[in-house]
């Protein structure tokens, strides 16, 4: 398909629905379900499938889906949207705010799940005209939030035999109409940890005869983050920062236990991995010169997002085919974590970022992810269906060619 020929048939079916699938958006945004509770969400996206003769398949655990369009031995290309909220309020003074108490659409997963749904409407079209060259996989994952849900897909059978896979997130920083690409690492990794030290105690007159215990809380709060500046390569960005510490109860006892909580960061997979093992020896040698006893408790979060350069110019080639040169914009790598990190572990795939700042609002405040006041310019929508639109047919075309080895060739 030609790029003008994409270019108008987009055009037309956005004229026709686009206010149908603002709509969709705004009925997510105002019945928000935290993460594998997202019933009501999923049951809406199978209804729109399903009316548009596709056949979707709920994920074993219930919530979610998937659904393929198209049929045949050809290439086929995942698309995913994340379903689920986010446990906080909704401040927005808006008729579609959130009508459930401490949940809210607050990062923007009703607007990837619109995008997604309308983008295999299109595709449904294409296919039914004989225009789509392979198979595409509309990915609705639930718990996104909450890690788990892309394992869930996974451990599903729900990326098996896929090529390629591409996935968006709303970006309130970049003005609607703006699309961020960046190849290689685009999110980091997150883990979170809990340090417990426990030693006899006892009075603060007589420390030498107990185990300092705060003071071995103290040190492993400012020595652990420093030694690992030392032990890791500083391009890896790996960062420890301390959330909570708690020791005793009264001014004159040395407590016999504590505990500290906080979140390792990190922008490298290769440093990523080795993290848990390293974290354990430096806290051991730290807790070990003040006679108190370590433990750790390493709960493992997402890995870096990292993007496969040959993926990445598929989207720049799409991008600039049905958006315009202009709406590309570098983007820098972020510290949040993104389980789409799990899918790109072994399928080849990028994450891009969709303006979502109003046009108009230069005098607008940045409506930040995460803060129950986040709300976007619905034209991001329509602009997020033209890109994954165009980026799912010139990954089908690419992907069927012998001997590319996953390049562009410029007739993208």
């Amino acid at each position: 398909m030609q790029g003008r020929d994409l270019r108008e048939q987009l055009a037309v079916f956005l004229a026709r629905r686009e206010r149908e699938f603002i709509e969709f958006r705004r009925d997510l945004h105002r019945h928000p379900e935290l993460a594998f509770a997202e019933h009501r969400t999923t049951q809406r996206v199978e209804e729109r499938l399903t009316e548009a003769g596709l056949k979707p398949l709920r994920l074993p655990q219930g919530t979610g889906l998937i659904c393929d369009i198209g049929a045949g031995d050809g290439p086929v290309v995942a698309l995913r949207a994340d379903i689920d909220a986010l446990p906080l309020n909704d401040e927005k003074n808006v008729p579609y705010c959130s009508t459930v108490p401490g949940v809210a659409h607050a990062c923007g997963h009703d607007v990837h799940t619109t995008v997604v749904l309308a983008v295999g409407l299109f595709l449904a079209q294409q296919e039914r005209a004989g225009a789509l060259p392979g198979r595409v996989r509309l990915v609705f994952q639930p718990a996104e939030e909450m890690p788990g849900g892309a394992r869930e897909v996974i451990n599903a059978g729900g990326v098996d035999g896929v090529d390629r896979i591409f996935a968006l997130h709303c970006d309130p920083r970049l003005p609607v109409g703006q699309v961020g690409l960046r190849s290689g690492p685009i999110t980091a990794a997150c883990d979170q940890l809990l340090v417990r030290l426990s030693g006899p105690g006892g009075h603060t007159a007589r420390p030498h005869l107990t185990a300092d215990l705060v003071y071995a809380l103290g040190k492993i709060v400012t020595e652990l983050p420093a030694a690992l500046s030392r032990r890791v390569d500083p391009r890896a960005g790996l960062s420890l920062v301390w959330g909570r510490i708690s020791a005793g109860s009264a001014p004159n006892a040395i407590p016999d236990d504590g505990v500290l909580e906080g979140t390792v960061r990190c922008l490298d997979d290769e440093a990523w991995h080795s993290a848990p093992d390293l974290v354990k020896e430096l806290m051991e040698s730290v807790a070990a010169a003040y006679g108190v006893r370590a433990e750790l408790n390493y709960r493992r979060g997402v890995p870096p997002t990292v993007n496969e350069p040959g993926s990445v110019e598929i989207l720049r080639e799409a991008c600039v085919q049905v958006l315009g040169a202009q709406a590309v914009a570098a983007t820098p790598q972020s510290l949040g974590g993104e389980d789409f990190a799990w899918y790109l572990e072994s399928t080849p795939g990028a994450y891009a970022r969709l303006g979502t700042h109003w046009s108009s609002g230069a005098d607008r405040p940045m409506l930040d992810l995460h803060r129950g006041t986040f709300d976007v310019d619905e034209s991001a929508i329509g602009v997020g269906v033209r890109l994954l639109a165009a980026a799912a047919l010139a990954s089908l075309r690419v992907d069927r060619r012998p001997g590319l080895d996953g390049q562009v060739e410029e007739s993208v």
